[in-house]
């Protein structure tokens, strides 16, 4: 008698990713609601349940091991990619320690820059970056909730494309007032080297 796993590539394709989409959408309008109105703690009550949320696991999961670009760059569990199998055993762990993660050691790889110097890039493992993934599924909205509303760098949906566009707007030939300017600010001495306290701010 042949006996089938559930852990097949077909269970997985049949997952019901439009629905986890929207669950973990749901949950995240929430959070950022929740932070607009100033209730912090009913913020990190939600946040909580986006960690323990079945959607937010398998979506986490889906990300990092199939469409993020580095998803083929070994930790030092030496896993470039994970099969169907692994991807459920790895929801399964992510269930079971939702509340006391931790986290492996990094792979270092140098990567040779221009000017003749290397940089350390750091490579987590799989299982890191997918909880690193449902982790940053819980802070984003909260952090959406406080930022500026022309504020582009690092943010979901937002592109240089769209900073642009507000600047032709309000640049352009047409447009009057005190909107119609360009700030040039230079602030890489607000950054000083730990422990140089000599150096002033210009």
């Amino acid at each position: 008698m042949i006996r089938h796993s559930k852990f097949t590539s077909e269970s997985w394709k049949n997952l019901n990713w439009k629905k986890f989409r929207k669950d973990l959408f749901r949950l995240q309008c929430r959070v950022f609601k929740a932070v607009r109105a100033g209730d912090r703690r009913k913020a990190l009550s939600l946040q909580k349940l986006i960690l323990k949320s079945k959607a937010a696991r398998f979506l986490a999961i889906r990300q990092v091991t199939q469409l993020n670009a580095g998803k083929k760059t070994a930790g030092i569990d030496g896993k470039k990619s994970l099969n169907f199998k692994e991807r459920f055993e790895l929801e399964t762990l992510l269930k079971s320690t939702s509340n006391n993660w931790f986290h492996q050691k990094l792979r270092s790889i140098p990567i040779p820059k221009k000017d003749g110097t290397t940089r350390m890039l750091k490579i987590p493992t799989m299982a890191d970056r997918a909880w690193q993934c449902l982790v940053k599924y819980a802070l984003e909205p909260a952090h959406e909730a406080t930022f500026h509303a022309r504020s582009y760098g690092f943010r979901p949906g937002r592109s240089a494309q769209d900073a642009q566009k507000i600047l032709f707007s309000n640049l352009n030939s047409d447009a009057k007032g005190i909107n119609k300017r360009v700030i040039e600010l230079d602030i890489e001495k607000c950054f000083l080297p730990k422990g140089d306290a000599s150096r002033t701010i210009g």
